[in-house]
């Protein structure tokens, strides 16, 4: 069974040291998965703007405070390895979650305040590329839950080795929340991982019933009838 991911600061140092740029925009060209670069809005480095207006939000916003020091290139190498999204679109989904209200999501408040906000990211970026960003993830996460789901209900896998993915998916998802400032107490772990598994004993039951209909299913020997 795999071990636990590494602490925020490993996860830094782990990654690809052969980068040319640290710029979110650099990778997200590069990146073979993604239709379109996100591109920025401005390539003025924030700390030359003169007297930018900050809103209290944004200064108290302190969801990636963790990774303080860290370059973007280290960020996305590090996802890469473990997940199908870019840095930019990890952290632009969770913006878009923060920053959500009642009649949508504010992207210009998080393109133009983008620095300020996440200290791997660099320049500002418009309100459609952080749309792209956020369209971008939401595709993966479908086209990745699909995969998985086909996965499970295929018998690919044993019980075993689908227990196996189940905890490897389970840890690397609890470290990303830990590395954006979410505590999990030790019975919330544990009731999250139950409730994950008792899905997944249902989608095993319900797939072989759906491969096994009208026959002797070879693991519990009953006969399904459609």
């Amino acid at each position: 069974m795999a071990g636990d991911p590494p602490a925020p600061d490993n996860a830094v140092e782990q990654a690809d040291e052969d980068t040319d740029s640290d710029s979110p925009e650099t990778h997200a060209a590069s990146d073979a998965t993604e239709s379109e670069p996100a591109t920025p809005e401005s390539n003025t480095p924030p700390e030359s703007e003169p007297d930018r207006d900050i809103p209290e939000d944004v200064r108290e916003y302190a969801r990636f405070s963790k990774m303080d020091g860290a370059a973007y290139d280290r960020v996305n190498q590090f996802l890469r390895d473990r997940t199908y999204v870019t840095a930019r679109e990890w952290a632009i989904a969770r913006l878009c979650s923060d920053f959500r209200t009642e009649t949508g999501v504010e992207m210009t408040k998080i393109g133009r305040n983008l620095p300020e906000l996440v200290p791997f990211m660099t320049d500002t970026y418009s309100p459609q590329a952080v749309n792209q960003a956020r369209s971008s993830f939401e595709s993966k996460v479908r086209k990745a839950g699909a995969t998985f789901l086909y996965g499970a209900m295929c018998d690919f896998f044993t019980a075993e080795e689908l227990d196996d993915v189940m905890y490897e998916a389970t840890e690397i998802a609890k470290f990303l929340l830990e590395v954006e400032g979410v505590d999990l107490t030790v019975d919330e772990e544990l009731a999250a991982e139950e409730r994950i598994s008792t899905v997944m004993r249902e989608v095993r039951q319900a797939s072989q019933e759906l491969r096994y209909e009208e026959v002797e299913c070879p693991e519990c020997g009953c006969i399904h009838e459609p």
